[in-house]
């Protein structure tokens, strides 16, 4: 069926929740009325009862299902007929579940005989128009200003629901400016009233912020009474107020297409008028309780500023008793000074004393370890001396230009070269035949 599909369809975020069934019920029956309600149904009356309250208990059927239904004391006095068994009739209210059962029924606010309810279809076909425009999404609806400065009646002014206003409003916001934009309620030119009013209405909030709040409402009436609110300019018109709108037309069985697009519906005018404005005692209460809140603030801050002074002074104390404890840590700072300098230098005497004696000594030590090693780099450059290797036998040769002559291929036969011997020097002369191992 739909209604489970649109159910089930707006619960599938919470797939794994589990309902209580009270919750549930109650979730079943807010999903029925924001998809179905008002709703008209045409079927047969089977089994219908008067309870000694005034209720009636009924179903309505036809060839492939029925609908129990429940018509209250204070809508079944207002019946024209008698309903029977087997009358067919037309039936409009709005669906519910009866939780204590779980079962889906009808409310009946309205009852005729069946071919009495053209008006009611043409109202459920611009309903559906409107609502397919997005006109009636809750997303759209603004929430109430706390405090409105001033507010707006759009009604007619002979209306008695203008009386119930007004005595409403002087006696919950007697401070607030109220303003009446007059227009018919009823008839042929209501429609074009009604949009003349609300323009200007619009028109002198945008301009000034005139009416913060503004209340569309009229008294009850049957159906053709309240027709001018279903008209589909008005509520076109009234989903682009600049301002909230409160709509409070008829009583509280009774549904208009302006109840559907408005920012709020209030069951009857006076409703409408104490939705919008917070009784004055309320009012003054929350003064009274915000000043008390207040005071008491402000005497707790200055009983806690109170003590701080006091622990200040204590710690302050008399000038001259700081001044004397300033001048003793400055005492016990220069004294700390003067030891710590004294200390230091004493240290570094001592040093230097240690340093004096020792210094003689290591000026010793150091020259004998450098004669020791002049004496060892003596020894190695004697072993190096070409006079002791001429002492053991050997001559240097050198020819002419005092090049040494140290290979046999550089001599030349009849070449003149000197010989340097251990005690001086040979001139000597190369013979041919020269030998070579």
């Amino acid at each position: 069926m739909p209604v489970v599909d649109d159910f089930f369809a707006a619960q599938a975020p919470a797939a794994g929740r589990v309902w209580a069934v009270g919750p549930l019920m109650r979730a079943v029956a807010d999903t029925l009325a924001a998809r179905f309600n008002p709703v008209a149904v045409r079927g047969e009356i089977s089994g219908f009862s008067r309870a000694a309250s005034g209720h009636c208990y009924f179903a309505l059927k036809d060839e492939t299902g029925q609908v129990r239904c429940a018509l209250f004391r204070r809508s079944a006095d207002q019946l024209t007929f008698s309903p029977r068994d087997g009358q067919l009739v037309e039936a409009r209210g709005k669906l519910d579940v009866y939780g204590a059962r779980g079962e889906l029924q009808l409310i009946v606010d309205a009852l005729q005989p069946a071919g009495q309810g053209a008006l009611f279809e043409q109202f459920l076909r611009l309903k559906a128009q409107l609502e397919a425009e997005g006109l009636f999404e809750v997303a759209r609806k603004r929430t109430l200003p706390p405090q409105p400065r001033s507010i707006g009646v759009v009604t007619s002014l002979g209306a008695a629901a203008l009386r119930d206003v007004v005595t409403a409003l002087r006696r919950r916001v007697p401070h607030l400016p109220v303003v009446i934009y007059p227009a018919s309620v009823q008839g042929a030119q209501a429609p074009a009233e009604l949009c003349a009013a609300l323009q200007s209405a619009f028109r002198r909030h945008i301009e000034t912020g005139e009416s913060e709040v503004l209340l569309l409402v009229r008294g009850g009436g049957s159906l053709e009474d309240l027709w001018s609110f279903n008209d589909p300019e008005l509520v076109r018109l009234i989903a682009r107020a600049p301002m909230p709108v409160i709509c409070g037309v008829g009583h509280e069985t009774d549904f208009t297409l302006a109840d559907f697009v408005a920012d709020l519906r209030a069951p009857t005018p006076t409703a409408a008028a104490e939705l919008c404005a917070p009784a004055r005692e309320q009012r003054v209460g929350e003064l009274d309780y915000l000043q008390e809140r207040l005071e008491t603030g402000a005497w707790s801050n200055i009983d806690q500023r109170g003590q701080r002074l006091d622990r200040l002074a204590q710690r302050m104390g008399r000038p001259s008793a700081r001044l004397h404890d300033s001048l003793q840590q400055l005492g016990r700072l220069q004294h700390r000074l003067q030891s710590g300098w004294m200390l230091t230098t004493q240290q570094r005497r001592n040093r230097l004393n240690v340093l004096k004696t020792q210094l003689p000594l290591a000026l010793r030590r150091a020259v004998d370890a450098e004669q020791r090693r002049l004496q060892r780099c003596e020894l190695s450059l004697g072993l190096l001396d070409p006079q002791l290797v001429l002492e053991r036998g050997y001559a240097f040769l050198t020819d002419a230009q005092g090049v040494a002559v140290t290979r046999a291929a550089q001599a030349q036969a009849g070449q003149a070269l000197t010989a340097t011997l251990a005690d001086g020097h040979l001139d000597i002369r190369v013979e041919p035949g020269i030998h070579r191992p």
